[in-house]
């Protein structure tokens, strides 16, 4: 059950001195839009982040005074932040917070571990705990991928991450989740308890187009291991379904080596087009389990249905028979049957619109804006 947290009447926080943790600047993702919610709440918050490729992130973000890390100096920080990864314990923890009195953090990664006086109250909004270190350990580095030698080097590693992930946690006075899902990770890795407040979704730009759906499927998401979108170039590779893939990451080439000729890479796209491709798409799939996935959503808003595997984040947000199907094992079997089997004429685009309208961006900072004023109140950590 989501527990969700009232509206303050009035900003506690007035007066306090604020800062925003964030992980890394790097472009426009689901953490990025949820970062963009938080800088209008704290409109005078400093923004401080380990990377910051300029001009990667909405102009909103890019106004506020940015401080880095030294990762930000090292060569090719802002596309080869990940290999620095061993670096990031280090560099999260050299951030002189000594004059802030509230610290917000959004983190799926090294964040939520910087290092508030005794004095701050620290709110982490957590997309994820540290999923390299602790469940997501062979999408990223198995033999397949590093070699064994490799692998072996990497496991010992994460390890070490893994504990300095769990021996951090207590820096964070206030865990809210953006799922159930995330939320029953931070109490199995931290035993920690999470208000959930899910992510904010722009369902004023993302609205239903005029015409009718187009035969391609599509997929919005960063081109990375976990995310398991070669399930979806599998599938509709071996039963010649148009896929376009919007998106950008470090698993794109080998992405690319398997697609077949039904296969579009559209590459990072964002604003009208973006609102567009939702619009004209048959279903949006999303083949990986998700810790919340907002771009479903977003093609919620737009009356489309979706595609989904039937585990973590997008059981709390596809309603089966109506805003789309679950497909209920991973795998380009059993999502081709999916796409196979998909009827757009059964689904109402409005009643799919009404089920987005319910993550509305006006939800998310009311209900975080209650988390945050509860834990001022509180000042407690479980």
């Amino acid at each position: 059950m989501v527990e969700r947290a009232a509206a303050p009447a009035a900003m506690p926080w007035a007066g306090l001195r604020v800062v925003l943790v964030h992980d890394w600047l790097t472009g426009m993702r689901g953490g990025e839009k949820v970062l963009e919610s938080l800088c209008r709440m704290f409109p005078s918050a400093d923004l401080i982040t380990l990377v910051h490729d300029r001009r990667s992130v909405s102009p909103l973000i890019e106004s506020r005074r940015i401080r880095t890390s030294l990762i930000q100096r090292l060569p090719g920080s802002r596309s080869l932040y990940r290999q620095y990864l061993p670096l990031f314990p280090f560099a999260v923890e050299q951030f002189d917070l000594d004059d802030v009195d509230l610290v917000v953090s959004t983190s799926s990664c090294a964040a939520k571990s910087v290092v508030p006086t005794g004095r701050a109250l620290h709110v982490c909004y957590c997309h994820s705990p540290m999923r390299y270190a602790w469940d997501q350990f062979d999408a990223y580095f198995g033999p397949e991928r590093l070699g064994r030698a490799g692998s072996v080097l990497a496991r010992m590693t994460m390890a070490w991450l893994a504990r300095w992930d769990r021996d951090t946690a207590h820096r964070v006075h206030a865990f809210v989740a953006n799922s159930g899902h995330v939320a029953g990770r931070i109490a199995r890795y931290y035993n920690r308890h999470a208000t959930v407040v899910h992510p904010p979704v722009d369902t004023e730009f993302f609205t239903p187009g005029d015409g009718p759906p187009a035969s391609y499927f599509l997929v919005v998401s960063a081109l990375v291991p976990y995310k398991r979108i070669d399930f979806a170039v599998d599938a509709a590779t071996r039963l010649g379904l148009p896929l376009k893939i919007v998106g950008s990451g470090p698993d794109e080439a080998r992405l690319r080596a398997r697609a077949g000729s039904t296969i579009e890479f559209v590459g990072p796209v964002e604003g009208d087009a973006l609102r567009q491709l939702y619009r004209g798409t048959r279903a949006l799939l999303l083949p990986g389990e998700e810790d919340f996935g907002i771009a479903p959503v977003e093609a919620m808003a737009c009356g489309r249905p979706v595609i989904a595997l039937g585990r973590g984040g997008a059981t709390e947000t596809v309603r089966p028979g109506v805003t789309g199907v679950l497909v209920d094992q991973p795998g380009a079997e059993a999502f081709g049957a999916a796409m196979q089997n998909l009827d757009p004429a059964a689904f109402d685009a409005q009643a799919i619109r009404a089920h987005a309208e319910t993550f509305a961006t006006a939800r998310f900072e009311s209900a975080f804006a209650g988390a945050v004023a509860q834990a001022l109140v509180t000042g407690a950590s479980c």
